[in-house]
């Protein structure tokens, strides 16, 4: 692949995670409104893993090794499992933007557990990590999550899961391709599943036309195309890139949040964002002779 074809590639997958992604929170609970959380996302990761793992048999992928489907299993439990099955919970009591704005300490956590494995921090990098965790103390000091205590510690749990896992995984044996999201999808929606048996979740009695939507949006966007990007954007890129979505998704998440849910936003909030916003732009423009990405 040229240079300009993989800047391109990668264009497109930040593209993907950032407003896509910025989506789902609301179609997360959207979903919920019939659906039990970890049922809901059980079905969306086995469903789309399912889908993606067929195709890529049929399309000549190999099947993965034991070895593989191990990586594979780490991977897919501490991102679509404990990550995300854990975002879903929590938006049964907080707001989808509220939800994506607490996720931004993902970039945070992800420096720590990079820097664990050698990969050396930029200063610039750390004002912009530390920018946004102050953008994180204003959301929990005066926006929804004050005195929510279990909900922000839930948060930044599914944050610092999806970070480890998205670290992690690079030094895993782990399948070629997307192959690697359909395994890692697979993993984890199976586990959510046994999760949700566990949790003695029921199947709905009646599932709204809006929910039905949001779940085929999750699979086919959320999962398939997002997902997939994401994953190649942590084999590309360097890990503050591929999780800057992290930064983004608010924006995105407050404003369908207020334009399909009339969710309400404080003023408070909209000030911790533009903090966690200062912070992308100094963690996109840092540079790293290393390792350096120019787009």
């Amino acid at each position: 692949m040229t240079s300009k074809n993989q800047t391109l590639f990668i264009v497109a997958a930040l593209f993907c995670t950032y407003f896509i992604w910025g989506s789902t929170y609301l179609a997360i609970r959207f979903g919920i409104e019939s659906f039990p959380p970890f049922l809901m996302a059980g079905l969306r990761f086995t469903v789309a893993g399912l889908i993606l793992y067929v195709v890529m048999r049929f399309l000549g992928a190999p099947n993965p090794t034991k070895q593989q489907w191990l990586g594979a299993s780490a991977v897919g439990i501490l991102l679509p499992a404990l990550g995300n099955g854990t975002v879903c919970y929590v938006q049964q009591t907080v707001s989808s933007s509220v939800a994506a704005l607490a996720i931004a300490t993902a970039p945070i956590w992800m420096a720590i557990f990079s820097s664990i494995w050698g990969h050396r921090i930029t200063r610039q990098e750390w004002l912009g990590i530390a920018i946004g965790l102050v953008g994180i103390v204003l959301l929990n000091l005066g926006g929804s999550l004050h005195g929510d205590v279990g909900s922000a510690l839930l948060l930044i749990f599914a944050a610092a899961s999806w970070s480890f896992g998205s670290v992690w995984g690079k030094r895993l044996a782990m399948p070629q391709g997307l192959m690697a999201a359909a395994a890692q999808m697979l993993v984890g929606g199976v586990v959510l599943m046994i999760v949700s048996a566990y949790a003695n979740e029921q199947w709905p009695a009646y599932i709204s036309p809006k929910s039905w939507g949001a779940m085929l949006f999750l699979v086919v966007l959320g999962s398939l195309v997002a997902y997939s990007a994401y994953q190649y954007l942590l084999k590309t890129v360097r890990p503050l890139v591929a999780s800057s979505n992290t930064f983004v998704n608010p924006v995105v998440a407050f404003i369908v949040g207020i334009w399909l849910a009339n969710e309400v936003v404080t003023t408070n909030e909209y000030i911790a964002l533009a903090v966690i916003l200062a912070g992308v732009i100094l963690v996109l423009t840092a540079t790293n002779e290393e390792n350096h990405l120019k787009i």
